[in-house]
């Protein structure tokens, strides 16, 4: 079932686009060294074997966790033999580079720095912090994107419509059993294909009661015993995608941690994108916890920036990490208070010219319209504060941030009382 051309590859077009350097060298039949870099049933060994297979040369594969030096040295003397007696080149795939240590990979670096070996890895870890950076510095790094759910299932329909590429004689198969199989994978096509794989043989070898056909279809109910997973009444596109990222957001505004957790738990089992949830983490740590915990906000955003990096299913540790912060740190929604009532006040009355001395006054004439004149720059005050009316006039006792007694934001409020003093002289 595993795709043997470029053209059969789902997924990647983000290295493997019409004329990208990656799919030239390898049309080319000269690929170049290079760390493939992804989750796992991405395509990284699919790949490599692509590259291998148009090669003009011979293939080696060895995995990392098996190989050690002797069998680098073995394969590096073939290729040697091969160069002197043909002049064939050698592809080496290495799978689980990171599993080497710095004296394995330091043996390749001659055989692949004269170009006697053709060197692709595939690994899971990020190889900027897990390949020797003089090897890393031989090889182009390609990161492989996890695929979405509508690739998987392109794949389980094909692995279903060829018996010669892929399942031969397979009974039918619901097509709600293909979705959730694609949703529950996790973008690892692995995972997915072998979970079809089991479901159709243990359809094929239904025995029914009485004789006739020993064959049934492949229901959602098969799908989840492959996969060891209940499938869940989740439709990321329809009510219960909202009513469950509700759930969440309101268990995490009540501080009840337990709760944030298992519907981030249902999100994420349903197949939700961790970017959207990622997304409600970061407005909830602004409009619900605000400047009770500053820190919120950073931790949420770390999280989403780990999701962009990461990418399932590690990065659900990411989450959850964010979701327990979130759920325990004190509550404020003042700041989102605050900025409704000034947006409220500005789409009632318009917005108020500054005074003068606020305005811009960098460009020329700006000083004869009076720009600028007058303003006391708070840095050679006492205590850092002009003591300047900064309002526009007429709103001068406009009141809108009313800070909570709250974590952090209790300290806000007592600097903001002074300070209230010293700005808003009448």
């Amino acid at each position: 079932m595993r795709p043997r051309k470029l053209d059969e590859l789902v997924g990647q077009e983000h290295i493997l686009g019409e004329g990208s350097a990656l799919r030239t060298a390898i049309e080319s039949g000269h690929p170049h060294s290079s760390i493939l870099y992804g989750p796992p049933g991405a395509g990284k060994t699919t790949l490599a074997r692509i590259a291998a297979a148009g090669a003009e040369g011979a293939f080696e594969e060895e995995s990392a966790v098996n190989a050690g030096r002797a069998e680098i040295r073995a394969v590096i003397e073939r290729a040697r033999e091969r160069r002197q007696s043909s002049g064939r080149p050698t592809v080496l795939f290495l799978d689980e580079i990171h599993r080497f240590n710095k004296a394995q990979q330091d043996a390749l670096l001659p055989a692949v720095e004269e170009g006697l070996l053709t060197l692709i890895g595939a690994t899971t870890e990020n190889p900027y912090f897990e390949v020797n950076s003089a090897l890393l510095s031989r090889c182009q790094v390609y990161e492989l994107q996890p695929l979405n759910a509508g690739q998987v299932e392109q794949l389980l329909r094909r692995a279903l419509a060829d018996p010669e590429r892929g399942l031969a004689d397979p009974p039918p198969v619901e097509d709600a059993a293909l979705a959730m199989l694609a949703h529950r994978s996790g973008g690892d096509a692995r995972v997915a294909l072998s979970a079809l794989e089991r479901a159709v043989e243990r359809a094929s070898d239904f025995d029914p009661p009485g004789g006739g056909s020993k064959s049934e279809a492949v229901d959602v109910a098969a799908v989840e015993d492959a996969l060891q997973r209940k499938a869940l009444d989740y439709d990321r596109q329809g009510d219960r995608h909202y009513d469950f990222v509700s759930a969440w957001i309101k268990a995490t505004r009540g501080s009840d941690v337990d709760a944030s957790l298992y519907y981030l738990a249902v999100m994420l089992e349903g197949g939700e994108d961790p970017r959207f949830i990622a997304r409600r983490m970061v407005i909830l740590a602004s409009e619900d916890v605000g400047n009770a915990d500053p820190q919120a906000l950073l931790v949420a955003d770390a999280a989403a920036r780990a999701v962009d990096r990461v990418g399932l299913p590690e990065c659900a540790l990411n989450l959850a990490q964010a979701a327990v912060y979130l759920a325990l740190a004190p509550k404020s929604n003042a700041s989102y208070k605050a900025l409704g009532a000034a947006r409220a006040d500005v789409r009632e009355h318009g917005a108020k010219t500054p005074p003068d001395y606020l305005r811009d006054a960098h460009y020329p004439g700006a000083k004869s319209l009076g720009r600028g004149k007058g303003y006391r720059y708070p840095h050679d005050e006492p205590g850092g504060v002009g003591g300047q009316q900064l309002m526009p006039e007429g709103l001068e006792d406009r009141r809108f941030y009313s800070p909570t007694d709250r974590g952090f934001e209790a300290e806000l409020g007592r600097r903001l009382e002074g300070l209230r003093k010293s700005i808003r002289k009448p």
